[in-house]
């Protein structure tokens, strides 16, 4: 494990030659989001806005107004995604995984936090982490919520399977799929208050059918 120099770290980045002309640190919460702007010929200024769509695009305007090309911020759960996604059409955006900009151990505000990824980004200091492209990210999140609703069902129908057999119905004894047609309407029919083994039997469809009594 890698024990780094935090003060010595701090102290590179105040002597180091800034690359960035005029850049912004954000330091993204749930509601809130403080913008901190730093560059050459201006006065460095924190501003915080809400994270709102509204606000999200006042952000936007006022970056653009502040002259501000690039933007540095964290990959804080999943706070930063409004603004990632609202910011990222106007201005190369910096998304940096929390541990790789931890600022000077001692007393943290979030306005502390922004100066600090500000600073860091006008020096160069900062890689972003690779976005996929949004037509990307959405078929990531429908393939992922497909993935979820098909855990679910099957998590479903091995409850009822479960609550089958502690009634004692055999039904997985009978036929091989509880859940293709026949295992269907058996169970409706057993929902609907049917308990004549016959009248269930005679529900049998396909291969079924030949092993309905005479």
């Amino acid at each position: 494990m890698y024990q780094y120099n935090f003060h010595t770290m701090s102290s590179a980045v105040e002597e180091f030659p800034r690359i960035i002309e005029r850049g912004c640190g954000l330091d993204v919460h749930q509601g809130t989001v403080l913008a901190n702007i730093k560059g050459k010929d201006i006065i460095e200024r924190t501003v915080t806005f809400a994270t709102f769509t509204e606000d999200l695009e006042r952000l936007v305007c006022f970056l653009q107004d502040e002259g501000v090309t690039q933007i540095a911020m964290e990959s804080t759960g999943i706070y930063w995604k409004p603004g990632y996604y609202v910011l990222e059409e106007y201005f190369e955006i910096f998304l940096c995984n929390a541990r790789h900009i931890k600022n000077v151990p001692g007393h943290k505000t979030d306005k502390k936090d922004s100066e600090w990824i500000a600073k860091l980004l006008l020096s160069g200091l900062l890689k972003g982490s690779f976005i996929s492209r949004e037509e990307i990210r959405q078929f990531r999140d429908l393939h992922r919520h497909r993935r979820k609703l098909i855990s679910q069902r099957t998590a479903e129908k091995n409850r009822l399977q479960n609550i089958l057999e502690d009634a004692n119905i055999k039904l997985s004894s009978v036929v091989s799929d509880v859940f293709g047609k026949t295992g269907t309407a058996i169970i409706y029919a057993l929902v609907a208050g049917e308990r004549n083994p016959t009248k269930l039997a005679g529900l049998a469809n396909g291969s079924l059918v030949k092993r309905k009594p005479n």
